[in-house]
């Protein structure tokens, strides 16, 4: 859904509704003005349908504009006043020491083989892409590659992208890149807002995508057989079937992909040179993360834009209006309340497929990530896995602990957690929550209750029934 398209409508409706009630009152000269707005409204360039995706250069998000608080901006600074040198790897270039700068894992490693970056010409079967990410930075490295691709998360902007070159005679630099990358990382893949995007294909031997054949956009409620084409994915997953580490024979191959082929590797190396790579694997429970993790980003941005476009369309019919203490209309709530619901169910797994079959990685990242925490006085946290019938055995998203949910504009907080509270109360009997038994809502609010800073007060007086 298009930020964009859906406050066109919004705001015209709510400065006619202006309009009306100041002629209502006899006011001519607030209608005058109310019917100006209008009409600039209507002329402003970034609301027509070619320039849709520059709403967020203009205010009040102003993308491309700093202060930027986010991993890789800090780090760029550093580096500018010559504050840190990073250490030059002869094999992996400035890999490592970026990893250990964002204290990245390195079992985090999932690896790519479809041509579907902007290095494409380095990236094939035989040499993929190698992907590492934390809760809020990713890392893409291509052997013998010029850059190293960097997004870092950013509490207010969302993903902002950067490359490093990987050749020592060049400056030690984080370059930020905005136009290049968000012709690709701003549409509607990645709900209109700057954001990241995983997608699944259907690779030839070469790994360029048979487009004949169509591609599919991953999220966390994708059907399992539609993930990874393009991808390697190492671990077993029973009877479950993915599109990963197999290719069509040619382009014009109109069969599809042998599944059982790439089902259930725990070894890449008869695939391909695994030891060029700080690992050899590409870990299934990490792709699974990735995929709800890179969902939810998207997702908090959203709701991050959407609210800071309604409070400043709130000020403005407000001085138009010449209320600054009016009550909050309801159009405007409306919008608080939608930007809410949809960071809800994102954070909460509706629509999240079942697993048939246990699922298993081979990395030792499933470890990794369990053991970040935080963890309530049972010892419980939203990182444990379940990876029986679900990813999570608590499904509410780690990510509730973000600088990115906690900097979300105070209603949609508001809206966000009076409709949490609700969902786990047992008050919401929408089908969206019903996957949510009592045990699970129970736990989630436990261990929220324990760990979870700034929770609204009557938080405390919750009855789970």
């Amino acid at each position: 859904m298009s930020i964009s398209s859906k406050g066109d409508s919004s705001r015209v409706a709510r400065v006619v509704v202006v309009c009306a009630r100041s002629l209502g009152r006899g006011g001519f000269a607030r209608a005058a003005g109310a019917l100006l707005l209008f009409a600039f409204l209507l002329a402003v360039p970034r609301f027509a349908p070619a320039q849709q995706e520059q709403e967020y250069e203009q205010p009040p998000i102003h993308y491309a504009k700093p202060p930027f608080d986010d991993a890789a901006s800090h780090l760029k600074e550093q580096l500018e006043k010559h504050a840190l040198k990073l250490p030059y790897d002869d094999k992996f270039g400035y890999l490592p020491a970026l990893l250990k700068q964002f204290h990245i894992s390195a079992t985090s490693q999932a690896l790519v083989f479809s041509k579907t970056s902007f290095q494409r010409s380095k990236i094939s079967p035989q040499s993929p892409r190698a992907l590492y990410f934390n809760d809020d930075t990713y890392l893409g490295y291509c052997l013998r590659g010029d850059v190293i691709e960097v997004s870092a998360i950013d509490s207010q902007q969302g993903a902002l992208f950067f490359t490093m070159s990987q050749h020592p005679e060049d400056a030690c630099e984080l370059v930020r890149q905005t136009d290049s990358c968000l012709q690709c990382h701003a549409t509607s893949t990645t709900n209109d807002v700057p954001g990241l995007l995983i997608r699944s294909i259907f690779p030839d031997a070469t790994g360029m995508p048979a487009l004949s054949h169509g591609t599919y956009h991953t999220t966390d409620r994708s059907p399992f057989s539609e993930r990874w084409g393009g991808w390697y994915v190492t671990g077993t997953h029973g009877k479950l079937r993915h599109m990963g580490n197999v290719v069509l024979k040619s382009a014009s191959d109109t069969a599809q992909l042998d599944l059982d082929a790439g089902a259930n590797i725990t070894d890449l190396s008869k695939l391909f040179d695994v030891s060029p790579y700080l690992t050899p694997h590409s870990d299934l429970v990490a792709l699974l993360v990735l995929e709800h993790q890179v969902t939810a980003h998207n997702r908090l941005t959203q709701a991050n834009y959407q609210g800071r476009l309604a409070l400043r369309d709130e000020a403005a019919l407000k001085k138009l209006d010449g209320d600054h203490a009016a009550p909050r209309s309801p159009s405007i709530q409306r919008r608080f309340d939608s930007a809410a619901d949809d960071l809800l169910r994102c954070f909460l797994f509706v629509g999240e497929p079942k697993l048939t079959d246990p699922v298993q990685g081979t990395a030792r990242f499933a470890e990794y990530f369990s053991a970040l925490g935080p963890k309530d006085s049972l010892g419980r946290s939203l990182r444990e896995f379940d990876l029986q019938t679900r990813l999570f055995k608590y499904p509410c998203s780690y990510l509730i602990y973000s600088a990115s949910f906690d900097r979300l504009p105070a209603p949609v907080l508001e809206a966000f957690y009076k409709k949490l509270g609700e969902v786990l109360a047992g008050h919401d009997e929408r089908r969206n929550y019903q996957h949510l038994s009592y045990a699970d809502r129970r736990a989630i609010y436990e261990i929220l209750s324990d760990t979870k800073k700034n929770l609204p007060a009557d938080w405390r007086d919750l009855k789970i029934q």
